[in-house]
C-alpha cells in the first residue's frame, strides 16, 4: 500500500517551525573581518560554528580578504631621522599606523595572519 514506508520512519525528536518572512543575514565588513581573523586563530570549522556561518561561506570570506589585500597599496612612508629617539634594530620591519592603532610586522611574520590583522584594522577605521 502506498505511504506505508512513512510508518517505518523513526519519530522526529525535534521540529522547528519558522514563521514570518525568511531573510538573509547581513554581515558588515567589520563582522566579516572579525570572523575571518578568528578562523586564522583557530580552525575554519570552529570559527564557523562559533559565529553561525557555514564553512563554505567562511572560506569565501577568507578568499575575498586575500584578494582585497593583494591589491593593497600604502600611501605614505616616513623614515625616522637622526633627531628621533633610537629604536631597536628594524631591518625589514613594516610599521603600519591606521587610525589610532599601530602594528609592526616582522619579516618572518605569517603572511595570512598579517593580512588578517591589516583587514581588521582597516575595517575598524571605517
Amino acid at each position: 500500500m502506498s505511504g506505508d514506508d512513512v510508518l517505518m520512519m523513526p519519530p522526529a525528536h525535534r521540529i522547528e517551525v519558522f514563521t514570518g518572512t525568511a531573510r538573509r543575514r547581513r554581515w558588515s565588513a567589520e563582522q566579516k573581518a572579525q570572523v575571518v581573523e578568528d578562523s586564522y586563530a583557530t580552525t575554519v570549522g570552529e570559527a564557523a560554528a562559533r559565529h553561525g556561518v557555514s564553512k563554505s561561506q567562511l572560506f569565501n570570506w577568507r578568499r575575498e580578504a586575500r584578494e582585497a589585500s593583494a591589491g593593497m597599496t600604502f600611501a605614505q612612508i616616513e623614515v625616522a631621522g637622526a633627531d628621533e629617539a633610537p629604536r631597536a634594530p628594524t631591518a625589514g620591519l613594516i610599521e603600519l599606523q591606521l587610525g589610532g592603532a599601530s602594528v609592526r610586522i616582522w619579516p618572518d611574520a605569517d603572511r595570512q595572519m598579517a593580512a588578517a590583522i591589516v583587514m581588521a584594522l582597516r575595517a575598524g577605521g571605517r
